[in-house]
């Protein structure tokens, strides 16, 4: 889609000296096949760290920001804690935390809207993450704020992740941008502007948030054309539980191998290559047996054990059996009580721990 002689710049207002050198551009939309995001083929506008905000002095929105405040601090428990506003401008809407149990912060790239917030008694730092890496004073934060912001930014990943970056491990964020779906429902092509680079939905947006390490825990629509979203740092998987216990696991089982002058491992999978290759165990085992052809006669990656057919295991005087083949345990267990030496001491190998059988 493309639309002819669209206003340049929604903040760029000409004076009459200026007319002569302002004129229309085309604007064309994109839709991503992969996330469903509308967004300009057009470089943002290059004033798209710094954003001119007219809303901050009406009632209306000042009604609206003390409420969002007050749900955001009591759902997310940030009494007497920090929040940062990334992109705050002069400070309007920070300026409104202050009736609020809570430690306000700001940052904004134009350092003219820096002064004025700091002359209001607001702590504003001229600052912009330009990477993910980046560090914002007075860090790291409990919950961060942005307020129809996140559509002008040409790279949202980068300034998403330097948010997170600098947040606590169960660090808060209350998020708004224009709502696309409320274009669509109105055909108001006039809400598009060269200074919007991106165009949200739910869909979109929870999307970016989620590659971005976000989880979204609230989602709401509020003066019609406006999405709101709470989010919180996504958890790394905890695998310390992984490591501590293959750690005992690999111990139990080396030492009940090592007890026998002859032992196998009864699958052939990725289960019994995994136990055979990382847990010392490779020297002390005889074969590895599978019943499935094709892999006989074939060596078990990293351990290089030789895996045999039942048949030619029961012609090595084996002295245990460690069946290692969830799912098919009690069928192993019948064929070797069936058909292999009586005196075989078996084994399986549990969730956490070797158990005989």
């Amino acid at each position: 889609m493309k639309i002819e002689n669209m206003p340049a710049s929604a903040q760029d207002i000409p004076t009459k000296e200026e007319l002569d050198k302002d004129s229309g551009i085309e604007v064309s939309l994109c839709v991503c096949e992969d996330c469903n995001l509308v967004q300009l083929k057009n470089d943002a506008v290059y004033y798209y760290r710094d954003v001119i905000r007219a809303g901050g002095y009406s009632t209306t929105m000042e009604d609206l920001r003390k409420s969002e405040y007050k749900h955001f601090i009591e759902f997310a428990s940030l009494e007497g804690k920090k929040i940062i506003e990334v992109g705050c401008g002069r400070g309007e809407f920070l300026g409104m935390l202050k009736g609020f149990p809570v430690e306000g912060y700001g940052t904004e790239h134009k350092k003219e809207l820096v002064e004025i917030a700091k002359e209001a008694g607001l702590r504003v730092d001229e600052d912009f993450p330009e990477s993910e890496d980046h560090v914002f004073k007075n860090g790291p934060f409990d919950a961060f704020m942005s307020f129809n912001f996140l559509e002008h930014q040409p790279h949202p990943r980068t300034y998403l992740k330097a948010i997170y970056n600098n947040l606590c491990d169960e660090g808060y964020g209350l998020i708004t941008v224009p709502s696309f779906e409320y274009i669509l429902e109105q055909n108001s092509f006039y809400e598009i502007i060269p200074d919007h680079i991106a165009y949200y939905n739910f869909d979109s947006l929870t999307h970016l948030l989620n590659i971005s390490g976000f989880e979204v825990l609230e989602s709401r629509t509020v003066n019609r054309d406006t999405i709101e979203v709470i989010v919180k740092k996504r958890k790394f998987p905890d695998i310390s539980g992984i490591i501590s216990k293959k750690k005992d696991i690999a111990k139990e089982v080396l030492d009940t191998v090592k007890g026998y002058s002859k032992i196998a491992i009864w699958g052939a999978s990725h289960q019994g290559f995994t136990l055979c290759s990382t847990t010392g165990i490779a020297k002390y085992v005889d074969c590895i047996i599978d019943s499935a052809p094709f892999k006989q006669g074939r060596f078990a990656p990293a351990s290089h054990i030789k895996i045999i057919s039942p048949d030619e295991a029961r012609k090595r005087k084996l002295e245990a059996i460690v069946i290692v083949a969830p799912g098919y345990t009690d069928e192993i267990a019948g064929i070797i009580k069936n058909t292999f030496d009586k005196n075989i001491d078996v084994y399986t190998l549990m969730t956490d721990k070797l158990k005989r059988l």
